[in-house]
Order: C-alpha cells, then sequence, then structure tokens
C-alpha cells in the first residue's frame, strides 16, 4: 500500500495507536501508585503487582502472540487482543479490591501480548518496501519511546485530576476507535497454511519460560537475587526455555522457526532494544521517584516535568527517519544508543537540593534525542529482511525484548539502587541522601546498559532504503492533517485507488 493515501495514512495512525496504547499501559501507573495504595490499603510488597502483573503477561505471552498473528490471522489478533484490552481497562477502573485490579492488570497484560505483535507485523506487510515502509516504521518506532514518557505524564494529571481510576477508564473509548478502524483499514483475514501444524508443546513451554521468566525478575528486588526463590525460578524458566529449543530443533511445525534467526543481524537488534528498554524505564521510575519523594513534587507536577521528553522522542524520530537512507541504520543505532547513554549518566548525578531546570531537564532532551533515534532505527533493522510469513514471529520478538528489557532493568537497577539506599542508611546517613544515592547508582547503571546497547547494535544489519530520502515522522504528521481536497499527495491516482480497493476488498 502506498503511505501518501488517505487509507495509508489511516491505516499508519491506526497501527501506531495500538503500539501507543500498550507502551502507556507500561508507565501510565507509575505516578498513580501512592494514590492506589491509600485507596485499596496495598502493602508496599503487593503494590508492585499493580505494575508487574500486566509486565508479566505481556512480556510472557509475545512469541505466541507473534506467531498466532502469522498462522491464524493478523486481523483476528488484533481484533481478540482490543477487546480482551478493554475489557481488562474497564475491569480494572471498577476494581474495588487489590485482587481485582491485579487480576484484571494480568488479563490486561494478555490483551496486550496478542495486539502489539499483530499491528507491527500488518505495518511490515502493509505498506511496499522503500520510503513508504521506511516513513511508517519512523513513526512507529518513535511512538515506542513517545508512549513512555506520555504515559508518565498523562498518569500525573489524571492522577491529581478525575483520580486513578481514569488511568484505566481512557483506554476502552480508545479500544473502540481501534476496533472500527480494523474493521474498515485492513483486509479479512484468509486461511494460511500451516495453521493446522500448530507447534502445541512448543507454545506450552515457551509461554511456561517466558512467564516464569518475566516473574523472576519482577519478584528479584524484594526476595533477593541470591535467594533459593528466585535461584529455582530462573533456573525452572532456563531449564523450559532449553526444553522449547529442542522441541523447535524436533517439531514438524515449530512455532518459532530457527530460520528467522539467519536473518542478518535480527538477533542483535532484538538485544539492542532489550538494553535501552532496560535502561530508559529504570530512568522514568527512578526520576519519577526523585521528583515526588525528594523534590516533593505533585503528581501533577512531576507528570509534567516528563513532557519534554516526548518533544525530543518526536525530533529525533523525524530526524533519524530521514537519515536512514543516506547513512544507513547501523550507524544511528550506535550514535542514538551512546548520546542516550550520556543523557542518563548526566541524570545519574542529580543532588538532594537539585532543581528541575539545571539537573533533570538537560539530562531528559539528551537521553530523548539519543533514544528516540535507536527506537526508530533499531525496530527497522530488526524487521529488515525478514519475510512477511514471519512477519508476526519476528515483531513478538521485537515487543518481548522490549518487555523483558523493562522488567529485568527495573529489577535489576531496583536492586542496585535500594542495596545502596539501605547500606548508606545503616550508617546513619540522611533519607534523602541515602535515597538520592541509590538513584545514582540505578542511573549510573542504566547509563552502562546503553552502552552495551551501543556496542551489539554494530552487529544489527545496517538497513537503508533503495528508495529516495526518506520523508520524517514529522512530515508524515503534516500530511496526515492535510485535507485531501488540498494536497496532491492525499490524492491517490486511480491505479493507487483500485489497488487499495482490491486489498481493502470493496
Amino acid at each position: 500500500m502506498a503511505l501518501r493515501t488517505r487509507l495509508g495514512i489511516l491505516t499508519l495512525v491506526l497501527l501506531a495507536s495500538v503500539q501507543f496504547i500498550v507502551i502507556i499501559d507500561s508507565s501510565i501507573v507509575n505516578v498513580a501508585l501512592p494514590s492506589i495504595q491509600r485507596d485499596l490499603h496495598f502493602s508496599q510488597q503487593n503494590l508492585q503487582w499493580v505494575l508487574s502483573g500486566y509486565v508479566l503477561t505481556f512480556g510472557g505471552l509475545l512469541l505466541l502472540g507473534g506467531r498466532l498473528g502469522d498462522l491464524i490471522g493478523r486481523r483476528r489478533m488484533l481484533v481478540t487482543g482490543v477487546i480482551v484490552f478493554a475489557a481488562a481497562s474497564m475491569a480494572c477502573g471498577l476494581a474495588n479490591t487489590q485482587g481485582l485490579l491485579v487480576a484484571a492488570r494480568i488479563v490486561q497484560g494478555v490483551g496486550g501480548a496478542l495486539m502489539a505483535p499483530a499491528a507491527l507485523s500488518a505495518l511490515t506487510t502493509t505498506f511496499r518496501a522503500g520510503k513508504d515502509r521506511n516513513t511508517a516504521m519512523g513513526v512507529y518506532g518513535a511512538v515506542s519511546g513517545i508512549a513512555g514518557a506520555v504515559g508518565v505524564s498523562l498518569g500525573g494529571v489524571l492522577a491529581q485530576g478525575p483520580g486513578w481510576r481514569w488511568v484505566f477508564f481512557v483506554n476502552p473509548p480508545i479500544c473502540l476507535l481501534i476496533l472500527a478502524g480494523a474493521f474498515w483499514l485492513l483486509r479479512s483475514d484468509s486461511r494460511r497454511e500451516g495453521s493446522v501444524g500448530f507447534d502445541i508443546q512448543g507454545s506450552v513451554l515457551v509461554t511456561a519460560g517466558m512467564l516464569l521468566l518475566v516473574y523472576a525478575l519482577v519478584r528479584a528486588p524484594q526476595a533477593g537475587w541470591s535467594s533459593a526463590q528466585v535461584i529455582g525460578e530462573l533456573a525452572g524458566a532456563g531449564a523450559l526455555l532449553a526444553a522449547f529449543a529442542v522441541n523447535e530443533g524436533r517439531a514438524r511445525h515449530p512455532l518459532v522457526p530457527f530460520s528467522i534467526l539467519r536473518v542478518r543481524g535480527l538477533a542483535a537488534a532484538d538485544a539492542t532494544m532489550l538494553l535501552a528498554f532496560a535502561g530508559i524505564f529504570a530512568m522514568l521510575f527512578f526520576i519519577t521517584l526523585y521528583e515526588q519523594e525528594v523534590l516533593h513534587y505533585s503528581p501533577l507536577k512531576a507528570g509534567v516535568g516528563f513532557v519534554p521528553i516526548t518533544v525530543g522522542f518526536a525530533i529525533s524520530g523525524g530526524v533519524s527517519s530521514q537519515l536512514i537512507t543516506r547513512v544507513g541504520s547501523r550507524v544511528l543505532t550506535v550514535a542514538g544508543a551512546v548520546i542516550g547513554a550520556g543523557g542518563v549518566y548526566y541524570l545519574s548525578r542529580v543532588p538532594v537540593g537539585g532543581s528541575y531546570v539545571a539537573d533533570v531537564l538537560p539530562g531528559m532532551l539528551i537521553m530523548a534525542l539519543g533514544m528516540g533515534t535507536v527506537f526508530v532505527t533499531a525496530t527497522a533493522a530488526a524487521n529488515d529482511g525478514v519475510p512477511p510469513a514471519q512477519a508476526g514471529l519476528a515483531a513478538g520478538l521485537l515487543n518481548a525484548s522490549q518487555q523483558l528489557g523493562s522488567a529485568l532493568g527495573l529489577a535489576i537497577l531496583s536492586a542496585i539502587a535500594t542495596s545502596r539506599t539501605q547500606g548508606l542508611l545503616a550508617a546513619h546517613a540522611p533519607q534523602l541522601v541515602a535515597q538520592t544515592s541509590g538513584y545514582h547508582r540505578g542511573l549510573l547503571a542504566g547509563s552502562i546498559f546503553m552502552v552495551a546497547a551501543a556496542v551489539i547494535a554494530l552487529r544489527t544489519s545496517n538497513f537503508r532504503a533503495a528508495a529516495s530520502p526518506v520523508p520524517g515522522a514529522a512530515e508524515a504528521a503534516t500530511v496526515a492533517k492535510t485535507p485531501a481536497s488540498k494536497s496532491a499527495a492525499a490524492r491517490p491516482s486511480r491505479a493507487a485507488r483500485e489497488s487499495d480497493d482490491q486489498l481493502f476488498g470493496r
């Protein structure tokens, strides 16, 4: 499909909206946690599951969700996921007990795991190779970063305004629009060859292994990395995933055909994204705590403080999508990760008596300019050369890398920060000094994760479209706002209209 048609633009908006809503729900709850804790009387120990319950099933089921989209149909999986997500979001907002809220968040993660890979694979198979697909991937990649920052900002506004329940109530109306768009814009799913030979054994093994791995990661800061429980869970996850690898080598219709790993640079691109997300989501977590607990910001003020990050992501996403055809994705990914690491390192030096303008804002902007580039270029590299029949699997791998990175980053970096804080408190250091020093250690480790992402990015494919320079995300947004009657680009040729009519079954 051509992007510069009305249907092309609307399809891109639809698929980017799916990614936006699933990523935003990983961060929008952060600022609202204190209000949730007061209203539902959560203990500090159990409160983490409002966040972790979503991450657990979202990260654990992504590979299965991606492959189901390839085999059963992408629109079917997208529609199913959106319905589950919307219903679970409504249940979250109406929850009046701790157990109901956590259970609804777990189901919400299931919906996200079905819809996210379906949207990305639909994007890569819908837009034609060249500048159209590059622009679409650029917008989609930038949305991933923007959503995380918007989530924190919007969470603060809603928590201090209408209340924390609206953190969840905003989802169902958006889901209804996505459903309408899916039926209108995406072609119906035809029966796919190979869907009969579904790898049930592999599905059980990888889902159980991923769920146990994510569970162990989110439990580790509380139980301790050296505890028998965490070690046993990690060992169990490793055993399940090893059994899955053996099964895939023998299965007639494997869930994850290992041939996809022969796609040049795919594994490196996924690993780059994993480490990048580990650094950025831990940074969002620590700076949120710093602003509220050290600088004593209200939830609203703390949330608004993250708005500049969305601007930085938008700028870097637009610029990098223009540059990718000139210098290739590899150089941009490496440079972006190094710049992002510099921004997080700057934040790792925030003082107890700091100010937002001098000590927080510069590091946020530097990080956003760097990591916005990484999200765009690593997403393009992770889908470069993937056969259309495996697009859903590739999307599942990429999304799983993002979610595992988020869980891994929060688990490891929180443990580092907590250990530092507790050590200083034991030495009778003032509370705020101990807390801030803990954030320093966690943020410093986050910057090291991003440097590691830059090193691994050297092994990614050097994605570069053969077409003319790619219009940036900002340009795509401008086109979207141009009335069809006034824009030649918005008026598709007769051939393009006929092609779109065939695509959408009209």
